[in-house]
């Protein structure tokens, strides 16, 4: 009766309004996490020929169509996920709903080799996590560039 009385103590304890236990939001000792971005996928007005870009400028590998042909693999480091406020500014025009951002080895690289095929890359800015620079992609979508420090 006392092993009973224990364990029902000690069962309280764990579970006790307050108390956070695995299932719950926030507890991240036991739960199961994404383990990256599997794909990214939006609207476009000419899905192949802006595939096709992002190819040739960014050398993002096109979807595989078929035997032999490998997705785009990236390389580990740090992803921000972060949600804006509806009105933000951030991405420039207030009517786009999504910007993505692209880490890069060498800013200063990527950006003159961008700038010399013609297409126009803001001035890189520096910030204490990184150096950034924006560019829209054909269909005026923002894309942000980041070398993290």
């Amino acid at each position: 009766m006392k092993n009973l009385l224990l364990l029902s103590v000690l069962t309280l304890l764990l579970v006790a309004p307050g108390c956070a236990s695995a299932a719950e939001p926030g507890n991240t000792r036991d739960m199961q996490k994404v383990l990256g971005i599997g794909g990214l996928f939006f609207k476009s007005e000419n899905p192949g020929q802006l595939a096709k870009w992002y190819e040739t400028y960014l050398g993002i590998s096109l979807v595989p169509t078929g035997n032999g042909q490998k997705p785009w693999q990236q390389e580990a480091g740090p992803t921000a996920f972060a949600p804006f406020a509806r009105n933000t500014k951030y991405f420039g025009n207030t009517e786009q709903s999504w910007m993505i951002n692209f880490r890069v080895a060498d800013l200063k690289a990527m950006v003159a080799q961008l700038r010399a095929a013609g297409i126009t890359v803001e001035e890189p800015k520096s910030y204490p996590n990184g150096d950034f620079a924006r560019l829209h992609d054909p269909e005026g979508n923002p894309i942000e560039l980041w070398e993290p420090k």
